[in-house]
């Protein structure tokens, strides 16, 4: 264990400002998956907590939604403040429970930091309007107010960078809430109620509960004091919670699954393009809903582009992301290891052909060679399932149109991206792509200022940008009559 982590490894639930932990005093072990060692435990709650987690943040929230825009803005710069200047530590335990490079862990740190300036800004721009009204004694008047309590379930690939877009938003229109971070990256979710104490923010208002996913979502979505449930995660777990939210008629924000096109043109700068591939492809070593999973190369440069993928591929430095110059850590645990080995056999046997990588890194544990499958087929499996490893498959096509529509040949919208030199294919193509987020010429896209979200099975709504906070703000008509005027 690093020393300058230890302050933010805390073994504890926060429920309305007190360090709990689980009514039965059960844990579960979280383990750093580059070295397989147990960093520590964290309760393993269920119902009950989370129903006092709920009650805290309920009680916080009848006074908390009285304060001003101004003072919330100020507590959020507060906590931007406390997340830079402890950027480092938290970046060593974001690196130790999920594995990425330190490198990469930084810049999550960071982008947490900058989407909880961007609302501190955002908190004091949620406008109403005065609206001409029809009658002469009568006016109307259309306000934002908070949605009440929200709960916020992440996922494991970046459990600080996801939390700043649920929590920075909530707080900026005035929410309260309650946490879920995942199992296997728990630390990093509730160091934000350790920052939020940092910062001055008023017990109850976050409230993180780890433990039992079924038991905790369950209290969530049944619980009415609960008014909006925002979730990253799999498309099919989100399904299963709008289905469980619809009881209550909550509002919800899905982020879900992704199946992303990268799509080379003839005309492509491929040096450009590649370059693009690498970071779109192996950033947390496959492990995003962003990452590209379905790579379409024109046919006249596809040799040139799949040779100098799979070079670039071959000279990423893998291992424990805390050692100097790692560029792609250990994946998730054994079993996403057996999903990618399955995937490279189905497509080994179904014509495809390894031209870098193809199996388990000689560093052993969850280490996985970047790998390249060239001579891709729609009938491999990773067509039409998310890899969240580091396998990049290659498919040939000759047209624009096909491009197109092969892109689009998928439930999921959630990112795409394409190179092309030729300005009127860069709007056709980016008008014609059936997703939420298109990179041209660029394969990493997501920044604080916009929004963030898919089309299809990739989700509901919208992280980020001025549209972010939208959906924890309820719209309220206000009629005043009687002016006789």
């Amino acid at each position: 264990m690093l020393a300058n982590s230890n302050a933010y490894l805390k073994e504890k639930n926060l429920i309305g400002g007190e360090w709990v932990d689980a009514d039965s005093g059960e844990t579960l072990s979280v383990n750093n998956p580059a070295t397989g060692e147990t960093i520590g435990t964290v309760p393993r709650s269920g119902k009950a907590e989370t129903a006092r987690a709920i009650d805290a943040a309920a009680q916080a929230f009848a006074t908390f939604r009285k304060t001003t825009a101004l003072e919330r803005s100020k507590m959020l710069r507060r906590l931007h403040d406390a997340i830079m200047d402890n950027q480092e530590a938290l970046a060593q335990l974001l690196t130790q429970e999920q594995g990425k490079s330190l490198f990469e862990a930084r810049g999550e740190v960071g982008m947490s930091a900058g989407y909880v300036l961007w609302f501190a800004e955002e908190a004091r721009r949620s406008y109403g309007d005065l609206v001409p009204s029809p009658w002469a004694d009568r006016r109307i008047m259309v306000t934002r107010q908070p949605v009440g309590v929200i709960a916020a379930i992440t996922p494991w690939n970046f459990p600080s960078s996801m939390l700043a877009r649920k929590i920075g938003p909530a707080i900026a229109a005035g929410c309260t809430s309650v946490v879920k971070p995942a199992s296997q990256t728990p630390y990093s979710g509730i160091a934000w109620g350790l920052l939020a104490e940092e910062a001055g923010i008023p017990p109850g208002v976050i409230n993180v509960v780890t433990g039992s996913a079924s038991e905790i979502g369950g209290e969530i979505t049944r619980n009415a004091k609960v008014k909006k449930v925002t979730f990253t995660g799999s498309t099919a777990v989100g399904k299963q919670l709008l289905k469980q939210c619809a009881g209550t008629v909550k509002k919800v924000s899905m982020e879900l699954g992704g199946n992303a096109p990268f799509i080379v043109f003839d005309d492509a700068d491929i040096d450009r393009a590649v370059e693009g591939a690498i970071a779109a492809k192996y950033r947390n070593s496959g492990q995003t809903c962003v990452c590209t999973n379905r790579f379409y190369v024109q046919s006249k440069i596809y040799n040139k582009f799949v040779d100098k993928l799979a070079a670039a591929a071959g000279e990423l430095k893998v291992g424990n992301g805390l050692e100097e110059g790692v560029q792609q850590g250990p994946l998730i645990d054994m079993k996403a290891v057996e999903t990618v080995e399955a995937m490279i056999a189905d497509a080994t046997k179904k014509g495809g052909k390894i031209v870098a990588g193809g199996k388990r890194h000689e560093l052993g544990g969850s280490f996985f060679e970047p790998t390249v499958i060239a001579n891709a087929k729609p009938r491999m499996k990773f067509t039409k399932e998310e890899i969240f490893g580091p396998i990049s498959p290659v498919y040939k096509f000759k047209t624009e149109e096909e491009a197109i529509d092969l892109a689009n040949n998928t439930e999921y919208g959630l990112a795409a991206y394409f190179y092309t030199r030729d300005l009127g294919r860069a709007f056709r193509v980016s008008e014609a792509l059936e997703y939420g987020l298109v990179g041209v010429n660029e394969g990493v896209i997501t920044t604080v200022e916009a929004p963030f979200g898919g089309f299809k099975e990739s989700g509901l709504g919208r992280e980020g940008g001025h549209q972010g906070i939208e959906d924890y703000l309820e719209t309220k008509y206000v009629c005043v009559g009687g002016l006789g005027m």
